[in-house]
């Protein structure tokens, strides 16, 4: 998939108003200071489409971008640490969720894991909800670049072991970093491929 256009949409508080388009849906999220602008921005091609902020949990909405003109980037808050208080946190958990449970476009989420670190709880329980739910994801790992001492590939297995001790079978898996451009075909062409087995569905549905 190419990228040809991508702008900013508009910005929700709650899912009950977020817009009542039939665009598919793909959210990425992850803990707070995981990359997750900065790999939006690199995915898209649009260096200023999500803004990149050295300050945790900016992202305290749910942020729509139009692309191509046929699906919807969903920029949603982090989990984890954050600079608010415990009852923002609260409200930012409750947004996060009732958006996933609820949001019938959604076809992905993609969860941003940071490779520079071990597997971290937070993570691997959230990722855990999601299966319980039965909501589609994907695990994105990010800032490969900048792994200490080339402890990315070590960190990355870790989490793979962790998710085993859980789960039968792993998510598709994509490595990423933005600094040094890699990553984003193989995203694109994920997406590319659930528009087009979408869009397939859709048609064989009209001829009944």
């Amino acid at each position: 998939m190419i990228i040809k256009t991508a702008a900013f949409s508009c910005s929700y508080a709650t899912v009950t108003k977020c817009p009542d388009a039939k665009r598919n849906e793909y959210a990425f999220i992850g803990r707070s200071n995981v990359g997750k602008s900065s790999l939006i921005n690199y995915v898209t091609n649009y260096n200023d489409l999500a803004k990149v902020s050295s300050t945790p949990g900016k992202t305290q909405l749910i942020n729509f971008f139009d692309i191509n003109e046929s699906w919807n980037l969903v920029d949603l808050p982090g989990y984890g640490f954050a600079k608010v208080s415990k009852k923002d946190r609260e409200i930012f958990s409750k947004m996060i969720k009732n958006y996933l449970s609820n949001r019938a476009q959604l076809q992905y989420v993609f969860v941003l894991i940071d490779s520079r670190i071990p597997p971290q709880k937070i993570d691997l329980e959230f990722i855990s909800w999601l299966g319980e739910n039965g909501i589609p994801f994907v695990i994105v790992f990010t800032k490969k670049d900048v792994s200490r001492k080339r402890s990315a590939p070590k960190n990355i297995e870790a989490f793979k072991e962790a998710m085993l001790e859980q789960w039968e079978e792993l998510p598709p898996m994509f490595e990423t970093s933005a600094f040094n451009r890699v990553g984003k075909e193989e995203i694109l062409d994920f997406i590319g491929a659930n528009e087009k087995e979408s869009a397939a569905i859709a048609k064989a549905n009209k001829l009944f």
